[in-house]
């Protein structure tokens, strides 16, 4: 003969309740402490008893086992996609772009003039409004680069005709020196050829006479 299993239900007796709760309350946490210290498990244990009184055990901080639990929690619920999640997803995103791109290739055949036929009167007017701006903006930077241009152009100038007058000037230096310098030995050279004052010159003719 099999005995069945004897159901477990709430006692009843209030006292009796009382009592049991008592004891296997002890045994619990004896156990608790036991299983910490020979197998070096990290242990907490949380007890409130019917009317609401607090009972614990930590084997080492119950803050950071609630901690650690709550991680490990998290780390768990989060379980990976399957495959199948991942191909789902992966074409939804493919869809979504190429439709994306499908909405601004017709943008940008309407922007050069091309697929009006389907547009209506408030589609032309935006896509003026949107060239119109565009034109603004072409029109802004291309006076920014002829500006820029002109810049350049006058820091060009005014280098150039910074090093022409240095040069005009250096020119002028040394023209001077050479005129001054040929001027010096001209003058030099008639006073070489010149006879001095101081020297007498006679020319006699026939025999010289002796006193």
């Amino acid at each position: 003969m099999v005995r069945g299993k004897t159901q477990m239900r709430r006692i009843e007796n209030a006292t009796s309740r009382q009592v049991t709760f008592s004891k296997r309350r002890n045994g619990l946490l004896k156990k608790a402490f036991e299983l910490s210290v020979l197998c070096d498990a990290e242990v907490a244990l949380i007890i409130f008893s019917p009317r609401g009184k607090l009972y614990e055990f930590a084997s080492s901080s119950m803050q950071e086992t609630i901690e650690r639990y709550r991680r490990h929690t998290r780390t768990t619920q989060s379980t990976p996609r399957s495959d199948e999640q991942n191909m789902q997803h992966l074409k939804q995103e493919t869809a979504s772009l190429t439709k994306k791109i499908e909405i601004l290739e017709a943008s940008k055949r309407k922007l050069l003039g091309e697929g009006l036929g389907s547009c209506t009167l408030e589609e032309l007017q935006q896509i003026e409004q949107q060239l119109e701006k565009s034109v603004t903006t072409v029109r802004a930077k291309k006076t920014q680069v002829y500006k820029e241009q002109i810049d350049q152009l006058k820091e060009k100038e005014k280098a150039l005709i910074a090093e022409n007058a240095r040069l005009s000037e250096q020119y002028g230096i040394h023209h001077a020196g050479s005129k001054d310098q040929r001027e010096n030995e001209q003058q030099q050279l008639y006073a070489e050829s010149s006879p001095s004052s101081d020297v007498e010159t006679e020319l006699f003719i026939g025999l010289h006479r002796s006193n």
